[in-house]
């Protein structure tokens, strides 16, 4: 493990993290105020541990929010399997408590310290990890490093680096190149993705693939999905899912298209960030389009034309009750959203012409015939309309898109794999 000095950007951003921790209080009162912190929990943030550590061989996973959460699941458990406790952190909200529905009672969540050397320090003090994954892209300089100076094993699982981020990490190649090499392994979604983190120093790559394609479909609250069911009733659904300021218009218009040939039709949209659900309903409201907030406890009647569905964990919900579900994130410059889940759990689904974030995945798709593609409203009023009017094309696609996320399986057991002598030596100094 490389401990050579740090660059200078590096060993400046250490210094200006602990000039700034006496006054962390003030950006964390920011973030509370607007909502994005825990008030109940807020001393997690400076490192201080909200529960106590378990017993025996620790793994201490890391991922930024929901969807890293998601994809580190079958990882946990297997980690579990093989008598390993295993501390998970995140850093938001909806990643929090999505980690109360979902993880294992065993399984303690912690809100990740900021990246301060102290708050790093006192958090590894009481935990003692045995073995760090960082999921995707979380490159935090004092993480790194703290981690490092206790010879801790350090590896990035699912990495991704997407063209954006390697552009901006290349204006600074020597601290990235820096920081890779206090990394152990970095496990790389694919080949693009290694490719980037070899040019910018990683020392040691392989490519495991996705583990998103290895986690199993959302499960469902089976007491909500019926009474939703029973409220919907006689009713067409589509499903506009993680979408984001600039789409819902998109979508909103598509509904009014959609509505003049199918009456009973009810549009769901499930804003990627559920705070904004409020907002949702006034444009539809604004747009003739009488909607409800589901997290006001509304289910949809005979009269609702949108249901916004601002809550936390409910997707699986959704898409069991949608045939056909747009994936957001992608009429608009997001890089669209994982279109994994709805693909699993039979919905067929549409996107817009923004998917950098799973380019290759869409791309198969596309080229399968697993998905359908729409710019605006017209376009994908038109494209929710063949798929609903025309089941069997609708089953055609949902079979092509099942076969192509198959195709891609396999990462679970290649991180597995890779991972594996770490695990045996955590086990042999245990002894």
């Amino acid at each position: 493990m490389a401990r050579a000095r740090s660059p200078f950007l590096v060993r400046l951003y250490r210094a200006a993290t602990w000039l700034a921790t006496p006054f962390i209080g003030l950006l964390l009162a920011r973030r509370l105020k607007r909502g994005k912190e825990d008030g109940a929990r807020l001393t997690e943030r400076y490192g201080r541990p909200s529960a106590p550590r378990p017993r025996g061989p620790l793994v201490w996973v890391h991922g930024a929010s929901v969807g890293e959460m998601i994809a580190v699941l079958p990882l946990i458990e297997r980690l579990r399997g093989r008598g390993f406790r295993v501390l998970f952190t995140s850093g938001t909200l909806t990643s929090a408590r999505l980690a109360q529905a979902r993880l294992p009672p065993d399984v303690p969540h912690q809100f990740v310290p900021l990246d301060s050397p102290l708050f790093l320090r006192r958090f590894l003090k009481h935990w003692r990890p045995d073995l760090v994954l960082l999921v995707e892209s979380e490159l935090w300089p004092n993480l790194i490093m703290e981690v490092n100076a206790r010879s801790t094993p350090l590896v990035l699982v699912n990495a991704r680096m997407s063209p954006s981020s390697f552009a901006s990490w290349r204006r600074v190649h020597g601290s990235v190149s820096a920081l890779l090499a206090r990394v152990d392994l970095c496990l790389a979604q694919g080949p693009e993705d290694g490719e980037r983190l070899r040019q910018l120093g990683a020392p040691r790559v392989t490519v495991t693939g996705n583990l998103k394609f290895d986690a199993p479909p959302p499960p469902v609250d089976i007491a909500a999905f019926d009474a939703l069911r029973l409220a919907t009733a006689g009713r067409v659904v589509f499903v506009a899912a993680s979408t984001h300021p600039g789409e819902e218009e998109i979508v909103i218009e598509a509904h009014q298209r959609l509505s003049k040939e199918l009456p009973n039709l009810l549009t769901v949209i499930a804003p990627r960030h559920p705070e904004r659900g409020t907002a949702v309903v006034q444009l539809a409201t604004a747009a003739g389009c009488p909607a409800v907030l589901r997290s006001d406890g509304y289910q949809p009647d005979k009269g609702t034309a949108i249901y916004v569905a601002d809550t936390i964990g409910e997707l699986g919900l959704f898409y069991r009750l949608g045939p056909v579900a747009l994936l957001g994130g992608s009429l608009v410059r997001k890089g669209g959203q994982n279109p994994i889940e709805p693909i699993k759990l039979d919905t067929a689904i549409l996107h817009g012409p923004h998917v950098t974030n799973f380019s290759a995945l869409y791309a198969r798709l596309d080229e399968a015939g697993g998905a359908g593609q729409a710019s605006d409203g017209r376009s994908l009023a038109a494209a929710v309309y063949m798929l609903l009017a025309d089941g069997a094309s609708r089953q055609t696609m949902i079979a092509a898109a099942q076969v192509t996320v198959e195709s891609f399986g396999g990462a679970l057991e290649r991180t597995l794999g890779a991972i594996d002598p770490y695990l045996v030596q955590i086990r042999l100094e245990r002894h």
